[in-house]
């Protein structure tokens, strides 16, 4: 199976230019191909992941992948998408998010490999010794107005009498398009992709390459992802998941993909992961037999968290989502425990009240909320349903001490399967 077949049997495209020739010249030799990001955070967010794992795919597929950094474009803004103007940002701040971005990258693509390794290249380094000028003498020129206006990504803007397009803005387009036009004169590269919302941007830079060098280049987009409920992919209550595990934890972001909508989990394994296509047919198999059993889900979050985080992380972050299960306690770290204290209820506690003989068990079930009063307190450990740091304890008269706490802090109690409230000393 050649690249583009994969791609097709993964419902990885949306469009391209010149299919046929694109099919031809993959089957051909290896190509030179790029995706751009504009840093406009110190991290990317899993909306970043469709396209860039799509280079992986060709680099793994013998092609040459070039990862380029909008260091120029990202000073500008892609109106593509937004009903708004970008807030600007500094060349530092710009500089330091690309930084940061190209460790993210590294777990994505492999830039050491001696046969086709990916590079990673900043726009600015080729737009800003161009003066206003000179781009537009020899780039402005060869796009009208009238084609420019009637790309979507602008048309839209302009519809919206309120928001609107700055002229900033509107000059995106051909900032893309030069890059395009030096990324195949310099560097051979033949083919662009990116996400839909790239189609018009992709399309300019395909007309100046042919106009300025009289050479052909290709276009591919890729879908963009929206769930099957209609909420934007990637967005949560708390906001936008990031590959930085500083702005989403591990832990969050395998919960994120662990709690996929059954709609989505089989399209997900073959946008997200290298699972080979017998693996996900299997998985789907399972998944339709039995859904109850998640093992679709299992496979996704654990194979998505591995490629970003790395498999010791991904391990942390399972037994962390066990231990809200009734998994065991033992070894877990200070900061995965943590992440765990933002998922269910808490309540602190004076640290003095837990020193010996500590404070009894029964009054701190009443204390957390767990139980209504000291006698129905009682009864839940008589009965087997109250648990310790995910241990049943059966003895209502235990005392619950500063040497039960987890951390020197923490103390996790439990009534039932799914009722858990952290008590924190302080």
């Amino acid at each position: 199976m050649n690249i583009y077949e994969e791609l097709t049997a993964r419902g990885l495209i949306a469009d391209c230019t010149d299919k046929d020739e694109l099919v031809k010249r993959l089957a051909s030799a290896p190509i030179t191909l790029y995706c751009g990001f504009d840093p406009t955070a110190d991290s990317l967010h899993i909306g970043s992941l469709v396209p860039l794992l799509a280079l992986r795919r060709f680099q793994l597929h013998g092609h040459h992948p070039i990862a380029l950094a909008g260091g120029a474009t990202g000073s500008i803004g892609d109106p593509s998408g937004k009903s708004a103007e970008r807030v600007l940002l500094t060349r530092e701040v710009i500089d330091a998010n690309i930084a940061c971005v190209k460790e993210q990258l590294r777990r994505l693509l492999d830039f050491e490999t001696k046969t086709n390794p990916a590079r990673l290249l900043d726009n600015a380094s080729w737009t800003a010794p161009v003066s206003y000028l000179d781009f537009l003498r020899d780039i402005g020129k060869h796009f009208s107005v009238n084609m420019m206006v009637a790309k979507e990504s602008v048309r839209a803007r302009m519809e919206d009498r309120e928001a609107g397009i700055s002229y900033t803005e509107f000059s995106y387009m051909l900032l893309q398009a030069f890059d395009f036009f030096h990324l195949r004169k310099e560097h051979n590269c033949e083919l662009q992709i990116g996400g839909s919302d790239q189609w018009g941007n992709i399309t300019a830079g395909g007309d100046l390459c042919r106009k300025k060098l009289g050479a052909q280049v290709f276009g591919l987009t890729l879908p963009l992802i929206m769930n099957a409920d209609g909420s934007k992919f990637g967005k949560t209550v708390a906001g936008a998941i990031w590959l930085d595990p500083k702005r989403t934890s591990v832990y969050r972001f395998y919960q994120y993909w662990i709690r996929t909508d059954d709609r989505d989990v089989i399209r997900y394994l073959n946008y997200f992961t290298f699972l080979s296509l017998e693996e996900i047919a299997a998985l789907a198999q399972k998944h339709a037999e039995n859904p109850g059993a998640r093992e679709a889900h299992k496979a996704l979050a654990q194979a998505v968290t591995d490629l970003v985080h790395g498999p010791v992380a991904t391990t942390e972050a399972i037994r962390a989502s066990e231990i809200l299960f009734g998994g065991e306690l033992a070894g877990i770290s200070e900061t995965t425990f943590n992440d765990i204290v933002g998922e269910v209820p808490s309540k602190g506690i004076e640290v003095a009240k837990l020193a010996d003989p500590g404070a009894p068990l029964v009054e701190l079930l009443v204390h957390s909320g767990l139980c209504p009063s000291k006698g129905q307190a009682r009864k839940d450990v008589e009965g087997g349903g109250v648990y310790v740091n995910n241990v049943r304890e059966t003895n209502f008269q235990r005392a619950v001490t500063t040497g039960d706490l987890l951390f020197g802090k923490h103390l996790l109690l439990r009534k039932g399967k799914r009722n858990y409230v952290v008590v924190t000393a302080k």
